[in-house]
């Protein structure tokens, strides 16, 4: 029987990803329970995946997976960062404040960071990873794929956006893709793989 893992997240697109990316272990992927409600209260993205993770596995009982991901704008001195989620009220809102304040902004430098975070019941952390994916605000969206501000992240020496890219383009490029490639080998040897 495969091991229940709980991605510790109500985003769609999050979830849709990780299940993406979890497809070949023996692993029952649900999305977290919807009354359960975790307070981001973190100072950076490896704490807040280490709280989301701990309190969703003690939730349910079950092996947890979180992620804490942002994009962190070099003219805007790191911003959004770990309130990317809560730069505004939905992703269109989020890209136009972003374009907005860069708006006459040469340096357009940026970096997308994931941390990962596997925790099981009783506070015990099992994994802990973090991947980088370096890039440039457009000054524009581009393509229909992805979430959040993949349509204005173009990633260094692709030419595309996340949004432009296919799945297996953005898993090899992404942070989220770089961090669960640290986290694979990981997970193997948890599973006994």
């Amino acid at each position: 029987m495969d091991k229940v893992l709980v991605i510790a997240s109500r985003n769609v697109g999050k979830i849709k990803e990780f299940r993406h990316f979890l497809s070949a272990f023996p692993l029952e992927v649900i999305s977290q329970p919807d009354d359960i409600s975790v307070e981001e209260t973190g100072k950076s993205f490896s704490e807040n995946a280490r709280l989301k993770a701990v309190s969703v596995a003690n939730a349910t009982g079950e092996w947890s997976l979180a992620d804490d991901s942002g994009l962190s704008v070099d003219a805007l001195g790191g911003a959004p960062g770990i309130y990317s989620a809560r730069y505004a009220n939905n992703d269109q809102e989020r890209i136009n404040r972003l374009l907005r304040e860069l708006q006459g902004i040469d340096n357009r430098s940026a970096c997308f960071s994931a941390a990962i975070c596997i925790a099981s019941p009783g506070n015990e952390i099992l994994l802990e990873v973090e991947g980088r994916c370096d890039g440039v605000i457009t000054d524009a969206p581009r393509g229909e794929n992805g979430f959040g501000y993949d349509p204005i992240f173009e990633v260094i020496q692709s030419g595309l956006t996340f949004g432009e890219m296919l799945k297996h383009q953005k898993k090899f490029f992404s942070h989220r893709g770089a961090a669960f490639s640290l986290l694979e080998p990981g997970l193997k040897k948890l599973l006994k793989m």
